[in-house]
């Protein structure tokens, strides 16, 4: 398979746009009261009218739309096998998550991609609660269409980027365990390997971060390849790989990130 890196440059920051369904989510629960728990948002130097009557006709026009989204938002797509939770340094709703990026990564793309990662603010739930999932349900837990792509890193580089993890208290990571100490990344092995500075290791991460985002400004200079797929994607495809196999979701309760002791 022939693999491409390009340098791609970060025009508007993808943490802030919201996917087109998702604005539909916005639609539906103003003018059709749907079942969706939608993202709180909130808005700076604007007034907001109080009360609201929606327009008749926008919403005989939308309705079909709005039934169509309905019908695939609610469709269960899993099986939480116990409540998953997010938290620092490490979380099992974060080690599912990352999980679900690594191995899909490395599906996607072909290669042996080492290690995965998700900024902690991109995860826009604090739990996914034990029971049915829906298609809906991963929507809100990424909303956003942010793109997984694959970097090839130095070790040093690898180092400077688990150091800022370190000094945010730790995100969700996969194939990775680390401690940290003084808010620097120490004790790290990649794949049960130590991190060797002179080593080469492919990295999963969204265009958010790779492009700089968080202060991942040591990544922004490092090609990028991408082939469009989307992190929420990945775990949607995660999730129907688990279940093809007979599985649940779950995660693994092991503290990637941990306080050195």
């Amino acid at each position: 398979m022939k693999k491409i890196f390009t340098l791609r440059q970060p025009l508007v920051s993808m943490k802030k746009i919201f996917s087109l369904p998702f604005i539909l989510f916005l639609f539906l629960q103003i003018s059709c009261n749907p079942v969706f728990q939608s993202q709180n948002i909130q808005y700076k130097n604007y007034r907001i009218q109080k009360s609201y009557k929606p327009d008749s006709t926008l919403v005989a026009v939308m309705k079909p739309y709005a039934d169509s989204v309905n019908n695939s938002m609610n469709e269960v797509i899993g099986i939480a096998k116990e409540e998953l939770e997010k938290k620092q340094p490490s979380s099992t709703l974060g080690n599912f998550m990352t999980d679900a990026m690594l191995i899909m990564a490395k599906e996607k793309y072909g290669i042996n991609v080492d290690a995965a990662f998700i900024n902690y603010g991109g995860v826009r739930l604090t739990q996914l609660t034990a029971g049915p999932i829906t298609k809906g349900k991963i929507f809100e837990l990424m909303p956003f269409d942010n793109m997984m792509v694959i970097q090839k890193v130095t070790g040093d580089i690898l180092q400077q980027f688990l150091d800022l993890i370190a000094d945010r208290g730790g995100w969700p990571i996969a194939g990775i365990t680390m401690e940290i100490k003084d808010k620097r990344a120490v004790n790290i092995l990649i794949g049960g390997k130590p991190l060797n500075n002179s080593d080469i290791y492919f990295i999963a991460n969204s265009d958010y971060i790779a492009n700089g985002g968080d202060n991942a400004d040591m990544l922004r200079p490092i090609p990028q390849q991408s082939n469009g797929y989307l992190i929420r994607d990945a775990i949607l495809d995660y999730i129907k790989k688990l279940k093809s196999e007979g599985k649940n979701i779950s995660a693994n309760e092991e503290k990637r990130i941990a306080d050195a002791q």
